[in-house]
């Protein structure tokens, strides 16, 4: 399961406090306490500044960079920030970063796409465009196959795509749990070599219980072939959800990666 930690997000009160006053403890503790966690890349938004966002995504990945050496997901609607986060990254250290996102909405499809055709940046592709929202597995089917081959015709490798085929409310429709799961499946066996990626906890909007229902639909996802997740790595309980599982799926050879966690008391969570 390939895991982007959240939680460095200026939408946060906290986050949005410790980049404000330059609190770099806060941020390195973030990036750090996700990384030993498990999460793989550390997402950084700084978007609700706008017009000073490149200046603060910039301090903040500063900050992730001296707690860790696990790549950013660089999280941000506008490309040109994304461009020149991406530009910084290679030039402090040389790493890949992931972007988040692209979508068929034509202003972000024509403005992210030249940032990362021909590279090695992976990028989180949303199955939405803009006539709205994808109702039905098949809607989203036919967002996630204009972008995988938009995204392939523009040299941008299989292996580097994570298609994100949006959760959406229960509340709103009984229908969007099964919808969102058929269309992972499909994705995963239509499109070798293309992972997903996903955040869980719009499922849950308006229920009672939420991290339960998260933590169910993530056990579900991954009998279907999901193989990433935008999500909180400091919730022990979704994490040995994850764990466990993928054991089951017959995604952890030799069951290795349960043993290691029941070894470390994260199974107790």
């Amino acid at each position: 399961m390939i895991i982007v930690g959240e939680l460095i997000n200026a939408t946060r009160k906290a986050v949005k406090a410790a980049i404000e006053n330059r609190d770099a403890e806060t941020i390195r503790n973030l990036a750090n306490g996700q990384a030993e966690a498990g999460a793989e890349y550390i997402d950084v938004n700084a978007g609700i500044f706008i017009d000073q966002e490149a200046e603060h995504l910039k301090w903040v990945v500063d900050q992730v960079l001296e707690a860790t050496d696990k790549p950013c997901c660089i999280d941000s609607s506008n490309p040109k920030t994304i461009e020149s986060m991406a530009a910084y990254l290679n030039e402090k250290n040389g790493s890949i970063p992931m972007v988040n996102s692209i979508s068929l909405e034509q202003e972000r499809y024509e403005g992210v796409l030249p940032v990362i055709a021909g590279t090695d940046l992976k990028v989180v592709a949303l199955c939405v465009g803009d006539d709205g929202m994808p109702e039905s597995s098949a809607q989203r089917l036919a967002n996630a196959d204009k972008l995988i081959n938009g995204l392939v015709k523009n040299n941008v490798k299989l292996e580097n795509i994570h298609v994100d085929p949006l959760v959406q409310a229960l509340a709103t429709n009984s229908d969007y749990g099964i919808e969102f799961l058929k269309s992972v499946e499909a994705i995963m066996t239509g499109y070798p070599g293309v992972h997903t990626m996903c955040g869980l906890s719009n499922i849950s909007f308006g229920l009672p219980a939420r991290r339960f229902m998260n933590q169910t639909l993530m056990v579900m996802a991954i009998t279907r072939g999901l193989d990433g997740a935008i999500m909180n790595p400091l919730d022990q309980r979704m994490m040995a959800n994850i764990v466990t599982a993928e054991a089951l799926a017959g995604k952890d050879s030799y069951c290795m990666n349960y043993v290691k966690a029941f070894r470390a008391g994260t199974l107790e969570a």
